[in-house]
């Protein structure tokens, strides 16, 4: 992987794990210091953490693909 790739790998049921050289900041545009290379972002919304994932999608039964996610309601990303 180049270093100034980044690679964002959505697990089944868990967080999003962000790798590469990243920036992450809030609405402001002000840096939030992650403290590591490798992080991983909360999916679920209920991590303490957010927005990094403490783990709480595991008691909390949080539920999403870890591919691209459809839906036939008309309100979710169809493959193109």
């Amino acid at each position: 992987m180049s270093a100034d790739r980044v690679v964002i790998t959505p697990y089944r049921d868990g967080p999003l794990l962000v790798r590469g050289a990243y920036r992450i900041e809030d609405q402001e545009g002000n840096e939030i210091e992650p403290g590591r290379e490798v992080v991983a972002l909360c999916r679920c919304g209920k991590s303490r953490i957010r927005p990094f994932c403490d783990g709480s999608h595991k008691i909390t039964a949080f539920r999403a693909p870890s591919g691209r996610e459809s839906r036939g309601d008309g309100n979710g990303v169809v493959p193109g």
